[in-house]
C-alpha cells in the first residue's frame, strides 16, 4: 500500500545526491554517471519504503526519458553537424575570416552578440554554440583571449537566444504549463533578461579594454591561417550549410530536420570543394572529421600543429555518447523521486510557507534550482514547479506570466551551471571548458535570478491580476 513520503524521506534523497556527487565527483573525480546511479539506488530504497513497486519505478523512469527524446535527437544532430561542418570547411571558414576581422579587445562582446542572434534565429543554445560558438572558441584560442571568458560569453549568448526565441522548447513549454500566451511570456522575460545581459556586456567590454593582448602572437595566427589554407579550398558555397540553418529558423521549420539537411549539404560541399570522399563524409557524421581524410598526395598530417588538429578533429554522433548516457542516469534518479512523491512533498511543504510575493518567487527559484541540479535538465523543473505553484500565484494576485518568467530565470538560465547536467557536460564536450572555469563569466545567466528577486521585493516588473494588489516584501 503506497503512502505519502515524509519530508525527511523526501529531502534525504537530495541530501544523498549532493553528498555522493560532491564527494565522488568534486573530491575524488569519479565519473558522474555511476554516482547518479548510486543516488538513484538510494531513491529506489525510499520509494520501496513508501510502497512503490519496481515496475512503477521503471514506468516513472521511462516517462521521464520520453520527455528527453527531443533533446537526445538534437544532441545527435549536433554531433553530426559539427563533424560535417568541419568536413565541408564551414566552421574553418568562419574561423579563418573571423581571425582577420574580430578584435581581441571586443571579442567577448562580439561573441555574445553573434551567438545570441544565431540562437534567437534557431531556438537552440546547443545548436548555436555548436556552430557559431565552436568557431568563436577557435578564434579566441588564437587571439589569446581567455577560453573561460570566451565560453562564458558564448554560453550566455546561446542561453539568451534559447530563452527568448519563439522556436525554443523551454520558451514554449513554460507558458504552456501555466497557460500564458507565448509572446506575452517572451515580452515579460525581457524584464530580467535584458538588464542582466546589459550588465554582462558592460563587464565584458571593460575587461576587454583593460586586458593587454600585446603578447598575442600574430605569428601563431598567420601559421594557423596557412595550415588551414593547405586543407581547404575556400569558397562561398561553404556558407550554404549555415544558410540552411538560418533559413529553416526564419521559415519556422523543425530544428532537427534542418540540421540534418544542412549536414547532408555539407558532405557534398566537402566532396566538391575539398576533394574529400563520400565515405569520409559519412564517417564524419559518425566519428567526426579526421586529418586522415585529407587525400592530397603532398600533404603530411604530421605537419599540422596541435592547435589546428584540436580545432578540426572533432564531432560525430559518437562524440555525444557521454551526454546521452548521463541523461539516462540522471533520469533514473529523477523518475524515481518523482513517482515516489518526494518532489511533490518538498514543493508542497515550501509552498505552505508562502505569504508574500518575494517569498513566493523565492520558493519558485528554490524549487527550480533543486530540481535542475537534481535532474540536470530544465523541462522537469518547469513542469513540476509550474503545476504545483500556479494556484499560489493566483491567490497572491499575480498573473501567471510572473511564474513562467521565473521558471525560465531559475531553470533555463541556471542549467549551464550544473557540472553533471546535460548542458554542463555538453558545453565541456563542445567548447572544451568546464563549468568550474566558465561559470563566473556567464554573467547574464545568474544575474537573471538576482533581478527576479529584486523585482519580487520592490514590486517592479511584477504583473498583477486586475483589481488585485500583490503583497510586497514584509
Amino acid at each position: 500500500m503506497k503512502r505519502e513520503p515524509t519530508f525527511f524521506e523526501s529531502i534525504s534523497c537530495f541530501i544523498v545526491l549532493g553528498l555522493v556527487i560532491g564527494v565522488g565527483f568534486g573530491y575524488f573525480g569519479i565519473p558522474i554517471q555511476p554516482l547518479l546511479l548510486v543516488s538513484a539506488a538510494y531513491a529506489a530504497l525510499i520509494a520501496l519504503r513508501v510502497g512503490v513497486s519496481w515496475d512503477k519505478m521503471e514506468k516513472g523512469i521511462i516517462t521521464r526519458l520520453k520527455t528527453a527524446m527531443p533533446a537526445i535527437f538534437i544532441l545527435f544532430a549536433v554531433g553530426i553537424i559539427i563533424g560535417t561542418w568541419i568536413y565541408s570547411g564551414t566552421v574553418p571558414l568562419l574561423i579563418y575570416y573571423g581571425l582577420q576581422i574580430i578584435s581581441p579587445t571586443y571579442f567577448l562582446v562580439t561573441a555574445f552578440v553573434i551567438v545570441a542572434v544565431v540562437s534567437v534565429a534557431t531556438g537552440t543554445a546547443w545548436g548555436s554554440t555548436a556552430t557559431a560558438g565552436v568557431a568563436l572558441m577557435g578564434i579566441a584560442a588564437e587571439l589569446d583571449v581567455s577560453l573561460a571568458m570566451a565560453a562564458g560569453a558564448v554560453i550566455s549568448g546561446g542561453v539568451f537566444g534559447d530563452k527568448l526565441s519563439p522556436l525554443s522548447d523551454t520558451t514554449n513549454l513554460a507558458p504552456l504549463v501555466v497557460e500564458v500566451n507565448l509572446y506575452e511570456h517572451i515580452k515579460h522575460m525581457l524584464w530580467t533578461t535584458v538588464p542582466a545581459s546589459i550588465v554582462g556586456l558592460i563587464i565584458w567590454f571593460f575587461v576587454g579594454i583593460n586586458t593587454d593582448y600585446s603578447n598575442a602572437s600574430s605569428g601563431n595566427v598567420d601559421s594557423l591561417l596557412t595550415e588551414l589554407d593547405t586543407i581547404y579550398n575556400w569558397n562561398i558555397f561553404m556558407l550554404i550549410p549555415f544558410a540552411i540553418i538560418l533559413w529553416g529558423a526564419f521559415a519556422k521549420k523543425p530544428v532537427v530536420p534542418m540540421m540534418l539537411l544542412s549536414s547532408v549539404a555539407a558532405v557534398f560541399i566537402g566532396m566538391f570543394s575539398n576533394g574529400f570522399t563520400l565515405v569520409d563524409g559519412m564517417t564524419a557524421m559518425a566519428d567526426g572529421f579526421s586529418v586522415a581524410m585529407i587525400n592530397d598526395p603532398g600533404f603530411d598530417p604530421a605537419s599540422l600543429s596541435e592547435n589546428v588538429t584540436s580545432l578540426i578533429v572533432r564531432g560525430g554522433i559518437f562524440s555525444m555518447t557521454t551526454i546521452v548516457v548521463t541523461i539516462f542516469c540522471g533520469y533514473a534518479f529523477a523518475g524515481i523521486v518523482e513517482v515516489a512523491g518526494c518532489l511533490d512533498k518538498i514543493l508542497n511543504t515550501f509552498s505552505r510557507m508562502v505569504e508574500s510575493t518575494w517569498k513566493l518567487i523565492g520558493v519558485t527559484i528554490l524549487g527550480s534550482v533543486v530540481i535542475v541540479f537534481t535532474a540536470g535538465v530544465a523541462s522537469i523543473s518547469i513542469i513540476m514547479v509550474g503545476v504545483l505553484l500556479q494556484d499560489a500565484y493566483a491567490k497572491q494576485g499575480l498573473q501567471a506570466k510572473n511564474l513562467s518568467r521565473t521558471l525560465e530565470d531559475s531553470g533555463t538560465m541556471l542549467l549551464p551551471f550544473v557540472p553533471w547536467g546535460v548542458s554542463g557536460i555538453y558545453y565541456l564536450e563542445v567548447l572544451g571548458v568546464s563549468v568550474a572555469d566558465y561559470w563566473i563569466w556567464a554573467i547574464p545567466c545568474y544575474l537573471c535570478v538576482v533581478f527576479a528577486m529584486i523585482y519580487a521585493g520592490t514590486g517592479i516588473g511584477i504583473a498583477k491580476s486586475e483589481g488585485q494588489t500583490a503583497v510586497k516584501a514584509e
